[in-house]
């Protein structure tokens, strides 16, 4: 699974010279640069600027938080939060994932999005889902290949710049968490 033949995606091996771990305070400017960088793509989010860290910290959970890391610079980010208040959902989170457009087709998407899930099985959560434009190809193809699933598109959900647009709605129901 890694270039390095270690077996382990959050190993110093990694995909091509590409290394997981976890999110801290220290990576803020970091994470918060590659997610601004998403947004002006124009195809990751409703959202148009990035929250000041502070917001963006207390939206997520702590414990599945991941960077990616190659020659000791943040290329990518992947984090989880709640879905709901109810108890019901507690083991069910959504999530978002972004790597540096310079650093997009190197495997760091797919290592933070095995991070993530490896986090959320071993913490009891048995759905990861999220959102996705359809014009996000690479995205989609991602999460198919980390193994989630279409459950259904909404249709002219929101206005994004100023038109309507469609979001995919994807899951990963875990096979080991029951």
């Amino acid at each position: 699974m890694t270039a390095g033949g270690s077996g382990d995606p959050t190993g110093p091996a990694g995909r091509a010279g590409v290394a997981i771990r976890p999110m801290t305070a220290a990576d803020a400017d970091a994470v918060l640069a590659i997610y601004q960088a998403g947004l002006d793509a124009g195809n990751a989010s409703f959202e148009t600027t990035a929250p000041a860290w502070v917001a963006f910290d207390a939206a997520r959970l702590p414990g599945h938080r991941f960077v990616a890391m190659a020659g000791g610079v943040v290329v990518g980010w992947v984090a989880a939060s709640p879905t709901s208040a109810r108890a019901v959902y507690a083991g069910v989170v959504e999530h978002s994932v972004y790597v540096h457009p310079a650093a997009q087709g190197r495997g760091a998407g797919r290592l933070l999005l095995d991070a993530l899930v490896a986090s959320t099985e071993a913490a009891g959560i048995w759905t990861i889902q999220s959102g996705i434009f359809p014009e996000n190809t690479a995205s989609l193809a991602l999460h198919e290949r980390a193994g989630f699933r279409i459950v259904g598109v909404r249709e002219r959900v929101g206005r994004h710049h100023g038109r309507w647009r469609d979001v995919v709605l994807l899951e990963r129901r875990s096979p080991t968490v029951t």
